[in-house]
C-alpha cells in the first residue's frame, strides 16, 4: 500500500473513494440493527478463497476494518475508472468505424461497449450486496493496466486518423500540384502566343499620350521615394539645405519655401535613375530588346520584389542593382542605417528586405516600364536637361511650383531656370516638357505662397 499511496493516480481515486466511503457510511448507519443481527455477515473475501477476510464487520479491530474498507472502496473506484476507459476507447473505434463504413469493426466496438456496461453493473450489483469477491491490491493493478490499454487503444486510434487525414490531405497536393503544372504550362503557351504576335499588335496601338500617363505615374513612384529619402535624413539628423544645395550642385540656389527643397533631391534622383535613358539596353551588358519588351508584359502588373526574387538573373534585376548603388553611395548607407549591409547584400546580387529597398524598387520599376516603351513608340529617344541660367521657354519647359506661369508670361529677364527637376524627352519628334525650379536673379524675390 506505501507503492500505491505514493502514485498520483491513486491518491486521485482515493479522494472519490472517501466519497464513496461517506454514502456507505450512510446507508449503513440507516440500517445498522437488522444488519447487524442477520446471521450470514456480508463479508468481502480474498479471491484466493481461503477464507481469510479482507473486510469483515466483526472485525474487533475497528481501525483494521477501516483500513480495509477504504482498500475495497478503493479498488472499486479504480475498476469503475478501468471501465469508463475502455467504454471510451470502444467509443472512438465505434466512431471510426463509420467513415469509412466498416461492420466488423462496428459489431465488435459495440460487443465491447456492452460487456463494459454489463461487468458495471455486476459491480454494482456486488458493491450493493457486499459480495465483492477481490483483493484490494491485485483489483487495483489490474485496474491500472486495463484502463493503460484503453488509453493505448485510444491514441493508436488517434494517430490512425491523423495519418488517414495527412494521407488525405497529401493527395489533394497532388492533385493541386498537378493542376498548377497543367495551368503554368497552359500559360506559357498563350505567353508565346502572345509575345510571337499579341505583343506587337499591343505595341503598334501606342501613342504619346500613353508615354505622358506612364511619365506621370513614374514621377508619383519617384515622389513616394524622394518623401522616404528625405524621412531617413531627418532621422539622421541631416542639414537638409546643405543636403539640398549639393544635390543640385550649387550653394547659391534659393528656395521660396523649405518645403521646395524636395524638388532639389527630386533632380538628384531622377537624374541618376535616367542615366543612360538613350541607350535601349540601358548601357548594361547582356540586355537585348527583344527580352526587355517581354519584361515589360511579365513585370507591368506585378509586385516588382517578387519578380525580383523569380527572376533574380533577369534585365530588370541588373537595372534595380545598378541603378541602386548608382543613387544610394556607401557614406548615404551608412549615415542612415549605421551599417552597410544592404550595399554588402546588393553587391553580391541579393535584394534586401527593407521598406526603403521596396520603395525604390517601386520607382525603378516604373523608370523601367517609361525606358521600354519609350523605344516601342520610337528608335530616336533623347533626354535633355536645361541648363541653369537659361531663360524660361514654354516651348521645352514647365515649371514644377504652382503660380511660376503668371511670373514668366511677360518678358521677365529676371526669372531664370534654377536647376532641372525632371529631364524632358524628345521621342522622334515630339517633345515633353522639361520640369524646372524656377530661381530669382539677384535682387528679384519671388512671392511666397
Amino acid at each position: 500500500m506505501e507503492t500505491l499511496n505514493k502514485n498520483p493516480s491513486v491518491r486521485r481515486k482515493s479522494k472519490l473513494a472517501r466519497t464513496f466511503q461517506k454514502v456507505c457510511s450512510l446507508r449503513t448507519t440507516s440500517t445498522k440493527v437488522s444488519s447487524m443481527s442477520k446471521p450470514h455477515n456480508p463479508n468481502f473475501y480474498d479471491e484466493d478463497d481461503d477464507g481469510d477476510s479482507v473486510f469483515d464487520l466483526k472485525s474487533p479491530s475497528s481501525s483494521r476494518s477501516g483500513e480495509r474498507r477504504r482498500a475495497v472502496l478503493e479498488a472499486v473506484v479504480a475498476k469503475i475508472f478501468a471501465s469508463t476507459t475502455s467504454i471510451k476507447a470502444a467509443y472512438v473505434e465505434l466512431q471510426m468505424a463509420q467513415h469509412p463504413y466498416d461492420n466488423a469493426a462496428i459489431q465488435a466496438a459495440d460487443t465491447a461497449v456492452v460487456e463494459e456496461l454489463r461487468a458495471l453493473s455486476e459491480l454494482k450489483q456486488s458493491f450493493l450486496r457486499k459480495e465483492l469477491n477481490l483483493s484490494p491490491q491485485v483489483a487495483i493493478m489490474l485496474a491500472e493496466i486495463q484502463e493503460q490499454q484503453s488509453l493505448m487503444r485510444t491514441y493508436d486510434i488517434t494517430i490512425k486518423k491523423l495519418e488517414s487525414e495527412v494521407t488525405e490531405k497529401q493527395s489533394r497536393i497532388d492533385s493541386l500540384k498537378t493542376n498548377l503544372e497543367g495551368s503554368s504550362s497552359f500559360n506559357k503557351s498563350l505567353e508565346k502566343k502572345l509575345t510571337a504576335s499579341g505583343s506587337v499588335f499591343l505595341f503598334s496601338n501606342l501613342n504619346l499620350s500613353h508615354f505622358v500617363q506612364i511619365l506621370g505615374f513614374t514621377l508619383r513612384s519617384v515622389r513616394a521615394f524622394v518623401k522616404s529619402l528625405v524621412k531617413e535624413m531627418e532621422s539622421a539628423r541631416w542639414d537638409l539645405d546643405a543636403a539640398a544645395s549639393a544635390a543640385v550642385r550649387n550653394a547659391s540656389t534659393v528656395f521660396a519655401m523649405p518645403s521646395h527643397r524636395c524638388f532639389a533631391f527630386e533632380s538628384f534622383v531622377c537624374g541618376k535613375m535616367l542615366e543612360n535613358f538613350e541607350s535601349p539596353s540601358f548601357a548594361l551588358p547582356k540586355v537585348d530588346e527583344k527580352r526587355s519588351r517581354e519584361e515589360y508584359f511579365n513585370l507591368r502588373s506585378v509586385d516588382p520584389i517578387q519578380y525580383l526574387t523569380r527572376n533574380p538573373g533577369s534585365s530588370f534585376a541588373r537595372f534595380v542593382l545598378h541603378k541602386y548603388l548608382s543613387v544610394i553611395d556607401a557614406k548615404m548607407e551608412c549615415s542612415f542605417f549605421g551599417n552597410l549591409n544592404q550595399r554588402k547584400l546588393v553587391n553580391s546580387g541579393g535584394f534586401p528586405d527593407s521598406g526603403f529597398f521596396a520603395t525604390f524598387c517601386e520607382m525603378a520599376k516604373r523608370i523601367w516600364l517609361l525606358h521600354c516603351l519609350a523605344f516601342c513608340l520610337s528608335e530616336n529617344v533623347k533626354v535633355f536637361q536645361i541648363k541653369r541660367g537659361c531663360r524660361f521657354s514654354l516651348v521645352y519647359m514647365e515649371s514644377v511650383k504652382t503660380g511660376d506661369q503668371s511670373l514668366v508670361s511677360g518678358d521677365n529677364a529676371d526669372i531664370r531656370v534654377g536647376f532641372t527637376v525632371v529631364p524632358g524627352f524628345k521621342i522622334g519628334h515630339d517633345v515633353i516638357q522639361s520640369q524646372i525650379y524656377l530661381s530669382p536673379m539677384a535682387g528679384f524675390h519671388l512671392p511666397r505662397s
